[in-house]
């Protein structure tokens, strides 16, 4: 038996995929041209499918920023947090990222995905209970693994089947924690985050949001689903990531806990992980605060939202969820969707395939997200790249 041959069906997969024309996996950007193009074999290419949902990654200030930081502090940290890794930038990033959403304290990670491993494994041991979405990204998934606590699955956005789960969890001596995202990666749907809170009150239960696609995008001022449904004040931890809106790379974990600070000592992934290098804080910085100066840009990520949405409806292709950012398109099958994938960017567009086992429910899909620094004539060739390919599917 050789070590790979639990990978086979993995395998086949891929060489199915791959048979349909270009490496959807393995697509390089050979040159970056703006926040919303790139050239990409060749040929200039829309990108609908970067999650730069506020377009921050060549703003001038960011960029002089971090030329700056670079100048200054040098390239890189070389150590982690516990050691010699914090500079003053990262207590800087902190504070004002506790500032913005009103928490008393901020744990900055390296990754956004280290955040959730981080927050999670961190917060949780072997003697607690974490219940998270059935749909929740893969980070959050490893969190719990890794923490050793018990985990138990609800159903997506369903309030009432998490609260029947903790109904049957009883009063024992373990805590519990629930776990929802603002934004779900792959279909582009959100929670009811109010049903959340009640329920999690009801069972004396913790509730962390990961708003790593929601921060930014939601909230009069940005700070996620649970600022626009005005619950924030409800939540016990919040997550979320420098990579989507603010451009950058990087994660934080959010509380009001008196005690939170303590899992600077108790998270691995936060422990034993080089910190963000100085350019990146000070990028992650200054995009914070033109987040704030500037909400004109998410109203302008909701018009070009609403544009691609309307626009890939009125041509007949089935979208999962209510118009968001993330525009998730259904195909009948993985064949399809690779097809689809590949004609797209034959006509000059860029957008995910998404295929199982990475989807929720087996679905398969073309995943577009939107920036508010694509244009209505960037919205328009986006449709119809699909119009056409369409055309060549029947």
């Amino acid at each position: 038996m050789d070590l790979f041959d639990k990978f086979q069906i993995v395998s086949d997969v891929s060489e199915r995929i791959l048979g349909t024309g270009v490496n959807p996996f393995g697509v390089c950007m050979d040159r970056i041209l703006s926040p919303t193009r790139a050239e990409v074999n060749g040929r200039e290419t829309i990108l609908a499918g970067t999650n730069n949902y506020l377009g921050l990654t060549f703003d001038p200030d960011c960029l002089a920023a971090a030329r700056d930081a670079l100048g200054s502090e040098g390239s890189g940290t070389t150590g982690s947090r516990i050691a010699n890794g914090t500079y003053a930038g990262h207590r800087d990033l902190e504070s004002a990222l506790a500032e913005f959403l009103g928490f008393k304290s901020v744990i900055a990670f390296t990754t956004g995905y280290q955040a959730n491993l981080g927050a999670i494994s961190g917060l949780a041991n072997a003697q607690d209970t974490v219940f998270i979405d059935a749909d929740c990204h893969a980070s959050i998934y490893d969190g719990c693994v890794l923490s050793g606590a018990t985990i138990i699955r609800f159903r997506h956005n369903d309030a009432e089947d998490l609260d029947k789960r903790l109904r049957r969890a009883g009063s024992d001596d373990s805590n519990k924690l629930v776990v929802i995202e603002g934004l779900y990666s792959m279909l582009g749907d959100r929670p009811t985050l109010a049903d959340f809170v009640e329920v999690k009150a009801k069972h004396n239960a913790y509730l962390m949001v990961d708003e790593a696609h929601s921060l930014g995008v939601y909230g009069p001022n940005g700070r996620g689903l649970a600022e626009e449904e005005n619950v924030l004040e409800d939540v016990d931890f919040v997550v979320g990531t420098f990579s989507k809106s603010l451009g950058a790379i990087g994660g934080f974990c959010a509380s009001n806990h008196p005690k939170f600070d303590y899992m600077r000592l108790t998270s691995h992934p936060y422990m034993y992980t080089a910190s963000l290098s100085p350019s990146n804080v000070a990028s992650v910085l200054t995009a914070l605060r033109l987040m704030q100066e500037r909400p004109e840009l998410r109203t302008r990520l909701h018009e070009n939202s609403r544009a691609l949405y309307d626009g890939l409806i009125g041509l007949g292709y089935a979208v999962c969820a209510d118009n968001s950012p993330i525009i998730a398109v259904k195909a009948a099958h993985q064949e399809e969707a690779a097809f689809l994938w590949n004609k797209l960017l034959e006509y000059g567009v860029y957008v995910n395939l998404a295929i199982p086992p990475g989807t929720p429910n087996g679905v398969s899909l073309l995943r577009c997200s939107m920036s508010a620094a694509h244009s209505p004539e960037d919205i328009q060739d986006i449709c119809s790249a699909f119009r056409k390919a369409r055309e060549e599917l029947s």
